[in-house]
């Protein structure tokens, strides 16, 4: 297992706090003014080994996630990134949803999307119906007028994919139709609704155990 050491530098000039990598030529000088930088500590971060194999649970039966015409790159890295750490086995792309041949969706998946199974899917619906023919259980996290609060979800004996929408319409409504079961998060603020990747982590973790 490798390290990576990082130094955490104070601007002597504004007093900005900032991380950068040691021996790093970049980010010496401060990135807000310019100003000298001093160096008041270091970190250690230890990378993940890859060798080391991860016990799954294989009674898992929320198994895999559908991302129906997510426009933002940033959230589907960051779901993929979730999914892996929840313990899902696939992760469905579908419709606009870029994939990660994306840059931008690499930067935020930090290396999950070598590590979780993800295939693409032009439309949803029908990979959904193939889905349904082979005995899976078919979730969507939505507001609805017949949703569930998720903590009221029942743990079922049948495999399971989760849907999460777009993050502007939400999910697809021919997919609604086909859903066994719809799940929302209560929201206790002036909010309605929470961004697509954190309300898939929150229901995923919540499905999943």
């Amino acid at each position: 297992m490798s390290n990576l050491i990082f130094e955490v530098r104070i601007c002597l000039t504004c007093g900005l706090r900032y991380p950068i990598e040691k021996d790093s030529t970049f980010g010496i000088r401060c990135p807000h003014c310019l100003g000298d930088t001093k160096v008041v500590s270091q970190k250690i971060i230890h990378e993940e080994d890859k060798s080391r194999k991860q016990v799954k649970n294989k009674n898992k039966l929320l198994r895999a996630v559908l991302l129906d015409n997510i426009r933002s790159a940033w959230n589907v890295g960051s779901i993929l990134r979730s999914a892996d750490g929840l313990g899902f086995e696939q992760v469905f792309l579908c419709g606009i949803t870029p994939t990660p041949e994306n840059e931008a969706v690499i930067k935020t998946s930090l290396g999950a999307e070598e590590t979780i199974q993800w295939s693409y899917h032009k439309n949803a619906v029908e990979l959904v119906k193939g889905l349904k023919v082979k005995g899976w259980k078919v979730y969507a996290l939505e507001e609805d007028e017949t949703a569930v609060e998720v903590q009221k979800a029942e743990s079922g004996k049948q495999r399971a994919v989760l849907i999460v929408g777009s993050e502007v319409t939400g999910v697809d409504g021919e997919l609604l139709s086909l859903c066994d079961e719809i799940f929302y998060i209560p929201m206790q603020g002036e909010k309605r609704s929470l961004n697509v990747a954190i309300a898939f982590s929150i229901a995923g973790f919540v499905l999943g155990n």
